[in-house]
């Protein structure tokens, strides 16, 4: 727990309408989708307008971090798409593609707050030089979301891309559970222990939202999370999107578990809400009316978080120094 300005969230996505020439690609039924017209009203976006819808989320986005009492930057997460059976990108299948060089430039174009972490799926022919190209660039971490980008983290096939980003000690931050923004084409894919292989060859893996099943009803992955704290030092897990009405039993679950949130590092999934929901009758009314006055998406799941004793540890702990000194 923290209250100076010196965290780092590790999940916040960039959002970005394909322009031309920026690489991002949305599909017509992503387009249409209830959440992401939701999230373009929200946000004040035209559709119609890549350019400056573009560049406002980019600037909303910077002025809500600046203005936050305790995140100073933000990992900016990119989004591949699907590879078909040779490696080869397919639109057909894709429904949000947000471009490593996009996450890249808006990181090199706001240094002392942005951090980019691209998103490389390892099916792809070129994943290994991919992941070489981007770490030469700048790139802090690599994301993943297996359930959409249709891919088993498990494949033993994967083993010289988990070898790469070890050896470039690129964090691999994968989701887990359910997924619901995106369209999951297969969710038995979000269970964590398929990313004991990469853990097995020596990546530094973060589990998204600290293991969640995504359903509401039970946490079927708790098990995994506490047998991967307890047998992989090189494991840890974010605490993205933990307030949602759908994850925060797991919330819950580890503020009561001291080891695991030795592992749990700060993050929100900017730009999804953050609920005080969860400490309702669980802390005092002056500490809830005071999340509820919060406006800033990182100060109040911090708040959230500080309030119900949930500890939590910042990605700058895990970052080479030469990282944090450009800082």
């Amino acid at each position: 727990m923290t209250s100076d300005k010196t965290l780092i969230d590790c999940h916040v996505h960039l959002a970005a309408l394909p322009d031309g020439d920026n690489g991002c690609y949305i599909s017509p039924k992503m387009l249409k989708s209830p959440l992401f017209r939701f999230l373009f009203w929200k946000h004040g976006l035209s559709i119609d307008h890549p350019h400056e819808a573009n560049a406002k989320y980019l600037d909303d986005l910077l002025v809500e971090l600046r203005a936050s009492q305790y995140v100073q930057q933000a990992v900016l997460l990119g989004m591949d798409g699907h590879y078909d059976s040779n490696g080869v990108l397919s639109l057909t299948d894709t429904d949000l593609l947000v471009s490593n060089d996009y996450v890249l430039k808006a990181a090199q174009a706001h240094p002392n707050e942005l951090l980019a972490g691209v998103s490389i799926n390892p099916q792809r022919r070129d994943a290994v030089e991919e992941v070489h190209r981007c770490a030469d660039a700048g790139a802090t971490l690599v994301k993943v979301l297996p359930n959409a980008q249709q891919f088993d983290p498990a494949n033993p096939k994967y083993k010289p891309f988990y070898r790469a980003l070890a050896e470039r000690k690129l964090p691999f931050l994968s989701h887990v559970g359910y997924e619901f923004s995106l369209i999951g084409k297969d969710q038995s894919v979000g269970d964590p222990e398929r990313l004991r292989v990469a853990l097995d060859e020596g990546a530094t893996v973060i589990a998204a939202h600290a293991c969640s099943y995504g359903l509401i009803l039970y946490e079927k992955f708790l098990p995994t999370l506490r047998d991967f704290v307890k047998n992989y030092p090189n494991f840890y897990a974010d605490i993205s999107a933990l307030t949602l009405p759908n994850r925060f039993r797991m919330l819950l679950h580890l503020r009561h578990d001291p080891d695991v949130q030795k592992r749990l590092l700060f993050g929100t999934d900017y730009p999804l809400s953050v609920f005080h929901l969860p400490a309702w009758g669980r802390v005092g009314f002056g500490e809830l009316r005071k999340m509820m006055q919060t406006k800033n998406r990182f100060d109040r799941q911090v708040e959230v978080c500080n309030g119900l004793q949930l500890g939590f540890r910042s990605l700058s702990e895990l970052l080479p120094q030469p990282t944090l000194a450009s800082r």
